[in-house]
């Protein structure tokens, strides 16, 4: 009797590269986190309004596409291909364009805690269009573990602050749920395009890409009025490492790791970002938020260790035996 062929797996990156994938992408996971915090200082609320929600998103990318055109020339990167100018077009649109603009302004109507969970269902996104970029097939248990993770975070928002099972939406919410569309579009071609160069090459341009927007539009838009110190420091905080630093770490990690299996990483965000809420904005941080965030680790740790289809070749079907 012939043996059947075994279906066709992605191949694990080395041992080395997957520490390195891992713990780039927990590091940018936790910049990131910090980024709807440091966003609400920025911007302020309703009350107390500080710096406008369009500055913070446009200056902030201004700022990070001037690093990034430095560090372009520094690095000597070649300029893109022509097919990629286009994927880079996209990628900004949502992470340089979409992602900021969109949270910034919601961010002055809901607090910080708020827009983590909502946007806590990103990994599931991103993971849904890499592997339609990278031509992979997660496994069921994969799928499994990514449904699991995002159910358990959409639990805990309706749970959180009432103790019941209870939908509260407020009209910011569309605006982060564009938010989330959005970064989910540009993690994955971001993820795709650090295939074929290094993945701070692929953030560079497409900041560098921006600067005739960004540059011009936050010089319009700076403010006219003094603000609170600590809302420059908010913006400092988006512009320079949320948009810059912890993008490199992301996209390198994204590189590494392969789109579908890192972006789960972000499952953790949310509660990093309600850590950092309760120590920057004294926002109250229970045991129900420390009982979630034990859970949602548990999926992300057995997610990484689903095997993930290599979609480009069809599983085969075993060969029935010619003997009578």
């Amino acid at each position: 009797m012939s043996t059947p062929p075994t279906p066709a797996v992605r191949k694990q990156p080395p041992i080395s590269a997957q520490g390195e994938a891992l713990a780039l992408g927990l590091l940018g996971v936790g910049l990131f986190a910090l980024s709807l915090p440091m966003t609400r200082l920025a911007v302020g609320s309703t009350q107390a309004p500080q710096l406008s929600p369009e500055f913070v998103a446009l200056g902030r990318a201004a700022v990070a596409g001037v690093l990034a055109g430095v560090w372009l020339v520094w690095q000597r990167a070649p300029l893109p291909g022509r097919r990629d100018w286009a994927l880079l077009a996209a990628m900004a649109g949502g992470v340089v364009f979409g992602f900021p603009l969109l949270t910034s302004i919601a961010l002055r109507e809901v607090d910080a805690v708020h827009a983590s969970l909502i946007l806590a269902l990103l990994p599931l996104f991103t993971a849904a269009l890499g592997a339609l970029l990278a031509g992979q097939r997660p496994s069921a248990g994969f799928w499994l573990c990514a449904f699991l993770g995002a159910a358990l975070v959409m639990a805990y928002t309706l749970l959180h602050g009432t103790g019941h099972f209870a939908l509260n939406l407020h009209w910011a919410d569309g605006l982060l749920v564009g938010a989330m569309l959005s970064a989910a579009v540009g993690y994955a071609l971001g993820g795709h395009l650090t295939r074929s160069r290094p993945a701070g090459q692929v953030i560079g341009w497409a900041l560098v890409l921006s600067l005739p927007i960004t540059v011009p539009a936050a010089w319009w838009l700076r403010p006219a009025a003094p603000v609170q110190l600590s809302a420059w420091g908010g913006f400092a905080y988006v512009a320079v490492v949320s948009m810059w630093l912890g993008f490199l770490a992301w996209y390198r990690a994204l590189a590494l790791g392969g789109t579908v299996r890192i972006s789960q990483l972000q499952l953790l965000q949310p509660f990093l970002s309600m850590l950092a809420a309760a120590a920057l904005l004294h926002e109250v941080l229970d045991a129900t938020t420390l009982l979630f965030a034990g859970a949602v680790l548990a999926v992300v740790f057995v997610a990484r260790r689903m095997p993930v289809h290599d979609a480009s070749r069809p599983v085969p079907r075993p060969i029935p035996d010619s003997r009578s």
